[in-house]
């Protein structure tokens, strides 16, 4: 599905939800001067009422950029954000629930009272009524909002853990402290989950469409309308973090509870809660094969084979494709883009991928070419892939243009490496601007180094994941969308659930190996045991979907933050190398040591909110 959101809060929307700050009660509405409008006006007339949806779209959040207003990405252990700004702050442990960070519960918890408003008044619209498919188009459009309110709990629920289920309620907002409605207490996770996935099935029966997708006859604008299979999406996703280590029978939590003394997490494990995870997953599998307008990106090359790089690029650069199944037209891509864009074309060179995250990926023949790390945080080279850290050779990367002299660690990857970094003495991908082909200089004398700018990266690396080969931001900065949640998750999400559930399961292999396959590196063989399949599982998770907001949940909901997020954090020396031969650039060098507490498994309720 294609989410559409280019309709913005046009001003007769903002008038109407300018009204939500002060009283609700109709009496009050109706005393408004004439430049407002009251919700029975809102609600009696078909734009009005379809404006006021739309701005309840908007409340799905643009998480394109990232550097400092959204935090997913550059609070993992894949990336790092050289600004000493709020992230830094968080990595390094200096925060608590009066620093108010990222305060989504205020921004979801409106979203959900914008959404209720709609619920609570639309079955009323004359105008729509008096349409020949008038009632059919009011209930569409009430389980849109259903669908919305429930997305803005499930994102309440993975960064904040239980919340507060207010239902149908429309809670006035001036009623006094004391008052019992302001005083509602959380509700257990098992219950969220529930609510949630409760909603997603009432809005998901009452949808009239399975999915948007290219080539059917739709509308535009109604390319960015919820459907069932985003319904069944969402509610995958839901079930998963449910099943969970973290949320299920997580004994960390087992005194977690209210004032009245109503424990917030179940103390026991239920594997059924997996099989759930895997059955919401499948649902959505067995649409798309059985439709086939779902599915894996692919690009072929001129012989015809399949061309990993190209496909797994692209995906993210060919709008609306095949594996979509959430996007957003207005989105802040520009900005990411700037962030990772070397100083030779304009850029901020400012978000780096980690050595961590660089260590993770495979070689081309899908040997893992690390396999741990001593205590002294040196590798442990795995002889069977063929990889090196030492010396020079010359290699054409995937993508480029040229052989280039390559530092041996950057050799022999897997085709997904070089579609996500960006490494010293790669070339630049845009080659078509004035610039021509450039070479990318991360090391300290470099023009993108540490000793020209406070614009550098302190990895020694950066993304270039997501970024078009056309984009600069000083000569061609064209508008694209954003997806946001696409099928390859919901791929992997089936494999996880099943491993837990259902060990051994051939889907296991068949639908993990269809990842692999489309990333260019060999299907994996059966015969693998649970444990070492769920290492396979959480890797190949890391890499194709990194940069994707979903590795600081993964690491926290498989509560392994506290090895992962914490202690030493490497890249290359960014205080060293004057050219892209100098050794003293190319070795692991710490740049941070990140702090890690288990208070920090959750976000905590902001004190503003409290």
């Amino acid at each position: 599905m294609k989410f559409n959101l280019k309709n913005t809060i046009t001003p007769v929307l903002a008038a109407a939800l300018l009204m939500l700050g002060s009283s609700c009660q109709k009496e009050f509405l109706n005393q408004v001067p004439d430049d407002r409008l009251s919700l029975e006006e809102v609600f009696n007339r078909r734009k009005l009422s379809e404006d006021w949806l739309a701005g309840t779209y908007n409340f799905i959040r643009d998480e394109a950029h990232r550097t400092n207003t959204t935090p997913w990405d550059v609070i993992s252990d894949d990336n790092d954000v050289s600004q000493r700004g709020t992230p830094f702050q968080v990595n390094l442990g200096n925060w608590n629930a009066s620093s108010n960070y990222w305060n989504f519960w205020d921004h979801y918890y409106k979203g959900i009272r914008t959404a209720t408003t709609f619920i609570n008044n639309i079955d009323g619209n004359e105008e729509i009524l008096q349409e020949r498919e008038g009632a059919a188009l009011i209930k569409k459009r009430k389980a849109e909002a259903r669908f919305l309110r429930a997305f803005f709990y499930a994102e309440i629920l993975k960064q904040y853990g239980p919340f507060i289920i207010i239902g149908d309620e429309e809670i006035a907002p001036d009623l006094p402290l004391t008052d019992p409605n302001m005083q509602m207490p959380r509700s257990s996770y098992d219950e969220c989950v529930d609510y949630i996935v409760t909603e997603l099935n009432l809005a998901e029966a009452d949808l009239d469409v399975e999915h948007y997708a290219n080539g059917d006859n739709v509308l535009e604008n109604d390319m960015g309308r919820a459907s069932k299979i985003l319904c069944r999406a969402v509610k995958s996703r839901v079930l998963l973090y449910a099943a969970s280590p973290l949320n299920n029978g997580n004994q960390d939590y087992l005194t977690l509870a209210n004032k009245d003394g109503k424990l917030l997490f179940s103390s026991s494990y239920d594997i059924n809660k997996w099989a759930k995870a895997a059955e919401a997953a499948k649902e959505v599998i067995n649409y798309a094969e059985s439709s086939g307008k779902l599915g894996l990106y692919r690009k072929n090359k001129s012989n015809g084979e399949l061309d990993p790089f190209l496909s797994y690029r692209d995906l993210f650069l060919d709008s609306w494709n095949i594996e979509w199944i959430i996007g957003r037209n207005n989105n802040g891509l520009s900005s990411y883009q700037r962030s990772c864009t070397p100083r030779l074309a304009s850029g901020y060179a400012s978000m780096g991928p980690t050595q961590q995250l660089v260590d993770a990926y495979r070689m081309v023949n899908g040997e893992s070419p690390i396999t741990g790390y001593n205590a002294a945080g040196v590798p442990n080279i795995n002889s069977a892939s063929g990889y090196s850290e030492t010396g020079f050779s010359s290699f054409q990367a995937p993508g480029s243009t040229r052989a280039k002299n390559t530092f041996n660690m950057y050799k022999n990857r897997e085709p997904r490496f070089y579609a996500t970094i960006t490494y010293s003495g790669s070339d630049w991908i845009n080659t078509t601007s004035s610039l021509g082909v450039r070479e990318i200089q991360l090391y300290y004398t470099g023009e993108s180094g540490k000793g020209g700018s406070h614009d550098y990266s302190e990895t020694g690396y950066l993304f270039r994941k997501n970024v078009s080969p056309t984009y600069h931001p000083a000569q061609n900065n064209v508008a694209r969308p954003h997806v946001m949640m696409r099928y390859a998750e919901i791929l992997l999400n089936y494999v996880e659930a099943l491993n837990e559930s259902s060990p051994n399961n051939p889907d296991i292999l068949k639908y993990l190996n269809q990842i692999r396959e489309r990333g260019g590196i060999p299907a994996l063989s059966a015969g693998l045991s649970q444990a070492e399949m769920r290492n396979q599982i959480r890797l190949e998770r890391r890499i194709e979907l990194t940069m994707e907001h979903l590795r600081y949940f993964d690491t926290r909901r498989w509560k392994v933050a506290e090895q992962t997020d914490a202690g030493p954090m490497y890249g290359m020396n960014a205080e060293g190398g004057t050219s892209n031969t100098d050794l003293a650039f190319f070795k692991r060098t710490r740049f941070e040591s990140r702090v890690f507490r288990k208070s920090f498994y959750y976000f905590p309720i902001p004190q503003a909110e409290i």
